[in-house]
């Protein structure tokens, strides 16, 4: 009976200390329809961070391989090109949306039809189109340590104003990307831990669209 209760009890003794654990050493953002990504909450205590010789851009490189995009990651601090500072995707950017394009213009609620000719008809909808328009908002996010490349180029939907007319909608997330980062990730009950970097999907969002 003695031998049971010391089983139970170092069974509980662990699920507390997986429980303490998990709660801090998330490998990866949850999955989740809110995007971006927040925070990740991180145990602040030092013995989880990479030392000086795992930090070794060489050694880094080849692990993360094709997976390294320039574009949305930098290993050093983009502070000189300002890291807060929005990056909008202002210009109209593919097709034109099909539900704009197939609008009927000549429509009115008295069943009579307006003339309208294709150049006012095509300004129209561009116009539109221009208001309606809810672009991506790029800035850099620092991961932390932790991760590898540590700064992120991070996906935000434009939330100035009303995307629609009459106004009650707003730019949400539409789409994103996952991409590839290596993950600082320790484990075991032993110290020095084991250690080791990991590659882990980081999703970005790479299309906003006016929606309720």
């Amino acid at each position: 009976m003695m031998g049971l209760s010391q089983t139970l009890l170092v069974y509980a003794l662990m699920c507390v200390h997986l429980g303490v654990s998990q709660h801090y050493l998330r490998l990866r953002p949850s999955p989740s329809d809110h995007l971006p990504v927040p925070g990740l909450k991180e145990d602040p205590d030092p013995e989880y961070d990479p030392r000086e010789p795992d930090l070794v851009e060489r050694t880094l490189r080849k692990r993360l391989g094709s997976n390294f995009d320039p574009y949305f990651m930098s290993i050093s601090s983009p502070m000189l090109v300002n890291l807060s500072a929005p990056e909008v995707q202002v210009k109209l950017q593919g097709a034109m949306p099909n539900e704009l394009k197939n609008l009927d213009l000549t429509a009115t609620p008295y069943g009579k039809r307006l003339k309208m000719g294709k150049k006012a008809r095509r300004k129209f909808l561009q116009l539109l189109w221009a208001y309606t328009y809810c672009p991506v908002v790029y800035t850099w996010k620092d991961l932390g340590v932790r991760f590898w490349p540590r700064y992120m180029k991070e996906g935000n939907c434009f939330s100035g104003s009303s995307c629609s007319f009459p106004q009650g909608m707003s730019c949400k997330p539409a789409k994103s990307i996952n991409k590839v980062f290596l993950r600082w990730y320790c484990q075991g009950f032993s110290k020095p831990k084991y250690c080791t970097w990991i590659q882990v999907q980081y999703p970005i969002i790479s299309e906003c669209k006016c929606s309720c």
